[in-house]
């Protein structure tokens, strides 16, 4: 999972209208995952804030400002047409009132899947499909959204001719570790960044898992 930068965080996305990603059946869950639209913007801001920013303590002042800076980096990337870019949304099945009228569906996590690049100076470079800023909304976790935002991105990813996938955790996120190794995630490399080794922040776990057509469908 990706952390978000302090004031812009990174949230590189393209939306395809024309073919988004269809949601396998689980019988266990409740949410319909699906691509992300521009009409969004507002819940998916919210959904980010309240995963990477604290409403409480001496800089809860800065949180709408953190917010809406979101905001506007989502509005930018969803624009974007660079192939192989993707945000996906996990939305809970729109209920029935008993007059039998359905109530909006609502946006409860949100995962973004990008293809990056291996550093400049590598022997070798090669690009690689990476997972970021993996959230699900404080009123949701638990309940299975981020399982399936991330199975989802594993099915989209075959579709797309890759069988790779990456994503850093940080070392001290026990919950979100145990939900990665569980899917099959493992330890590709620890990086030793200035942040860990100055300030003496937590590490960052570089995390790969190998596809096979077999095991994702």
């Amino acid at each position: 999972m990706d952390i978000l930068n302090f004031l812009t965080p990174l949230f590189s996305s393209s939306i395809d209208p024309k073919s988004p990603p269809v949601e396998r059946s689980n019988s266990y869950s409740h949410f319909h995952i699906r691509a992300a639209q521009p009409g969004e913007l507002t819940s998916l801001a919210e959904v980010l804030a309240d995963s990477f920013h604290s409403q409480q303590g001496i800089l809860s002042w800065a949180y709408p400002l953190l917010r809406l800076g979101i905001y506007e980096d989502l509005r930018n990337r969803l624009r974007s047409t660079v192939p192989h870019h993707i945000c996906l949304v996990a939305v809970r099945t729109a209920n029935t009132d008993k007059e039998g009228c359905q109530s909006a569906s609502d946006i409860a996590g949100t995962v973004e899947m990008a293809l990056r690049s291996t550093e400049p100076f590598a022997k070798t470079r090669s690009r690689y499909l990476y997972l970021s800023n993996l959230a699900v909304y404080s009123t949701y976790r638990r309940q299975g959204a981020a399982k399936q935002l991330l199975l989802n991105c594993e099915q989209v990813a075959l579709e797309w001719g890759f069988q790779d996938l990456f994503l850093h955790v940080l070392e001290n996120n026990y919950q979100a570790r145990q939900l990665y190794f569980k899917l099959g995630y493992r330890l590709h490399k620890v990086d030793l960044g200035w942040n860990a080794w100055l300030l003496g922040r937590p590490r960052q776990l570089f995390l790969h898992k190998h596809l096979s057509t077999a095991s994702t469908l």
